[in-house]
């Protein structure tokens, strides 16, 4: 089967280059940008021409969506490219494997939740109550992928972290290390996600055509709950920071644009169930990336 990657140079795009490498399959790894070093096919996915042409001279069958609009601060002033990305653009793949009678994988987000406050693990059939544009406009790809009937497997994910790109282990990895003191919030709870552990679901689902007759909204993320503030924590001591003073604070003393889901913990009993899949422990699959950090230094 031929397999078309979106966003493939970002964080789970870049997990999914690792998982994939022996698979019996095609993988075609695109982006917009090109990197060095890496294997990059140039699609713009909000040009339904573009993704039709990739997916008719490819014979594409399968597209793993992990390109998304992601800065939740900046997209409350840039609605219209954010909603371009996560909305339009998802429909656009949506239709282009309905046509060809394919499967669409689509990562979204814990951010569909938050409105409405909780605390216990969210469903995967709970309203979505997004607070901001991000959300929002993840909500709607979703929506966009249900009506166009495709066949589809929508897992949503929270907290993403790698080796790769920009993300929250890694800028407090490099504060800790450089900070006398740093302030964390303790009042969002969720779970980090191992971007590489998520990869290797979706390559499970895929690989064993797990999918079969199972259309439907996942949830993904690691094992456990962890507050902001406990994951630094953890980061901090695992890499042997210890000289930093790391105090929780609350949300209100680093003002946003958004009001971030206060709880936002997954409940990952249906993809488990479905798929059988393994979900390994957050704390256990952040020493796991810090050891290859650290070895990549």
């Amino acid at each position: 089967m031929k397999i078309l990657v979106t966003g493939a140079n970002g964080q789970l795009g870049n997990e999914i280059r690792i998982v994939a490498k022996d698979s019996r399959d095609t993988y075609i790894y695109t982006d917009v940008v090109e990197v060095e070093g890496v294997e990059t096919t140039l699609l713009d996915i909000t040009s339904l021409e573009a993704v039709r042409k990739m997916v008719q001279e490819n014979d594409v069958k399968c597209i793993i969506n992990c390109a998304a609009y992601t800065n939740v601060d900046k997209a409350e002033t840039d609605a219209a490219f954010c909603e371009l990305l996560n909305a339009k653009a998802v429909e656009n793949l949506a239709v282009a494997m309905k046509e060809v009678d394919g499967l669409l994988v689509h990562v979204s987000t814990d951010y569909v939740f938050g409105g409405d406050p909780y605390n216990t693990p969210c469903k995967e059939d709970q309203k979505g109550t997004p607070t901001g544009v991000y959300g929002k406009t993840k909500l709607q790809g979703e929506e966009n992928i249900l009506a166009s009937g495709c066949k589809h497997v929508i897992i949503r994910t929270a907290w993403l972290y790698s080796e790769f790109g920009k993300n929250f282990v890694k800028t407090m990895l490099n504060l800790t290390a450089t900070k006398p003191q740093l302030k964390v919030v303790f009042d969002q709870v969720g779970t980090p996600t191992y971007a590489y552990d998520l990869a290797a679901a979706i390559y499970e689902i895929v690989s064993e055509r797990k999918y079969e007759g199972n259309d439907g909204v996942y949830h993904f993320s690691n094992e456990g709950v962890c507050s902001w503030y406990d994951f630094t924590k953890m980061i901090a001591e695992y890499a042997g920071h210890t000289e930093c003073d790391i105090q929780p604070c609350h949300s209100d003393e680093f003002p946003s644009p958004v009001k971030r889901p206060s709880y936002s913990v997954l409940d990952k009993t249906k993809i488990k169930q479905t798929f059988g899949v393994k979900v390994p422990y957050w704390i256990d699959s952040l020493k796991v990336c810090l050891d290859h950090l650290k070895a990549s230094k």
